[in-house]
């Protein structure tokens, strides 16, 4: 597409998308969301910037492969559970880090798990979709 409008409000748009992914990545853990909800938002985000300049260019915007993102979050939400594990738990046992933080977010093995699916989904459907946008 060659509008001028469209090009403009996607400028704006996709940052919204994906700082309101990483929202729902955050608030996961305790209500409605996580890391797949979050990354199919991050995903419209650059879909969207795809549609309006080009695959290449979203590519770019994006800075890392999504074969990297997809591998990354694997090994982190593996990695999740096995701490559990290793500290003599069931694997895939939420851990907590017993720290006090001015805002309602929890550190654990449960936040890690969801930004290692928030990295799978998003590398993996940015794969497909920049592959296909590309040919």
């Amino acid at each position: 597409m060659n509008s001028i409008v469209f090009k403009t409000t996607t400028r704006v748009v996709t940052p919204l998308l994906l700082a309101f992914s990483l929202f729902m990545l955050l608030r996961g853990h305790n209500e409605p969301g996580g890391g797949f909800i979050g990354g199919l938002l991050a995903v419209t985000g650059f879909a969207l910037y795809a549609l309006a300049f080009d695959a290449r260019q979203a590519h770019a915007l994006l800075r890392v492969s999504p074969r990297t993102l997809t591998t990354i979050g694997l090994l982190l939400a593996v990695a999740s559970g096995c701490l559990a594990w290793l500290a003599g738990q069931p694997y895939m046992l939420g851990l907590w880090l017993p720290v006090e933080l001015p805002v309602e977010l929890k550190l654990g093995t449960v936040l890690l798990f969801d930004i290692g699916v928030y990295l799978v989904v998003l590398g993996a459907a940015l794969l497909v979709l920049l592959t296909l946008s590309e040919e």
